[in-house]
């Protein structure tokens, strides 16, 4: 059963209980000396979407955007619960259903906004129990899952704490941050602990997109703009950037950031982002970094294919950015899994440029066996 966004627009569950239809090679697993691993696929437990649910039921203070959500995506209806029954599922179901699209290994994270629109104590808690029960899946399917790890911005401290006990502990390969906290980024100082705690464990941060915070979401909240067509790509950009002209990376040039969606639009701007970058640094409008911005993100960045079926899409990040910093990804329930298989089964890519995106940059960079 394909079940997605694009099957949402369709205002059909028809056509969500209908079989997948499969690439030649989707179906079964990859070849032996090939595994297709996914690595932007989402979670989330019963305790956070019934939290969701509540603060929705509040208004969302402080988060337009997430209320939205809720009278869209969130809202009950038979194709929401639908996608909410593959979210909490971590088991039997779940594999079923990468055996049928041809998806040896799922790389597992807390669904957006995950815990972000919480108050501190209880996104804190929630943020644990997530990690403990996808560890929990972890453990019994240990070939076909792995996880990335769930913190609280809100408390940067304890989130730090909780990504050693991830590390250490459970045994979660990065973390997921669902770009902004109250319309806060990571390049904000209160968030030092968390960055610092990341890049010296090896811990890549997926910078995961939702919807643009109460500063910037105002303009977005007609025609639909603040969702996943627009605005999440624009605010986790935004993010991303805020990043690089920080100096972030200069003080952590260790730490690694993984976007999805193509790298949320950054590599078709690269050439102009640096040259417009100049001019500010000869008129004295910014500090001037040691590298040119788009070097850092070539450096410091990978970009996932999550989202995005676009031949010339993936050409040019292949040019901008790399083979080796483009991972595969699904979006899992959220978008086709039959059609992102397909897509890269059919992509213009050498084998080996094909393995690289399916299998060895996930491997290599999540430390996966």
């Amino acid at each position: 059963m394909s079940l997605n966004r694009r099957d949402l627009i369709k205002g059909t569950t028809a056509g969500l209980l209908a079989a997948p239809q499969l690439s030649a090679r989707a179906g079964t697993l990859a070849a032996p000396d090939m595994q297709r691993i996914a690595i932007e696929e989402a979670f989330v437990t019963q305790a956070i979407a019934d939290e969701w649910q509540k603060f929705i039921a509040a208004g969302s203070p402080g988060e337009p955007g997430f209320q939205k959500m809720g009278e869209s995506i969130l809202a009950d209806s038979p194709g929401t619960r639908a996608i909410h029954e593959r979210l909490i599922n971590l088991g039997a179901d779940r594999i079923q259903y990468m055996d049928d699209c041809g998806i040896d290994k799922q790389v597992i994270s807390l669904t957006s906004p995950g815990v972000q629109v919480f108050e501190d104590r209880l996104a804190t808690e929630l943020a644990a129990d997530a990690n403990d029960q996808l560890a929990a899946a972890v453990k019994k399917y240990p070939s076909r899952f792995a996880g990335l790890a769930a913190v609280a911005p809100q408390e940067p401290g304890e989130a730090a704490k909780e990504l050693h006990r991830a590390s250490s502990s459970l045994g979660l390969r990065g973390l997921i941050i669902n770009s902004h906290t109250g319309g806060r980024y990571l390049d904000d100082r209160k968030y030092w602990p968390i960055l610092e705690a990341a890049a010296s464990l090896n811990m890549p941060i997926y910078l995961h997109p939702r919807a643009p915070g109460q500063g910037m979401v105002e303009p977005y909240l007609d025609y639909g703009l603040y969702f996943a067509g627009w605005g999440f790509a624009a605010e986790t950009s935004l993010h991303a950037l805020r990043l690089i002209m920080s100096g972030t990376f200069e003080e952590l040039p260790s730490l690694k950031i993984i976007l999805g969606h193509m790298g949320e639009g950054i590599p078709l701007h690269l050439e102009r982002i640096d040259n417009r970058y100049l001019l500010q640094v000869k008129i004295g409008a910014v500090k001037p970094l040691k590298k040119l911005p788009s070097e850092y993100f070539k450096e410091n960045f990978y970009i996932t294919t999550s989202g995005f079926v676009q031949q010339s899409a993936l050409q040019l990040c292949r040019e901008e950015v790399g083979i080796n910093r483009i991972l595969f990804a699904a979006d899992y329930p959220y978008e086709s899994v039959e059609d992102a298989v397909q897509f890269i089964d059919s992509a213009n890519l050498s084998d080996a440029e094909r393995k690289r995106v399916y299998q060895e940059n996930a491997a290599s960079l999540l430390r996966l066996t």
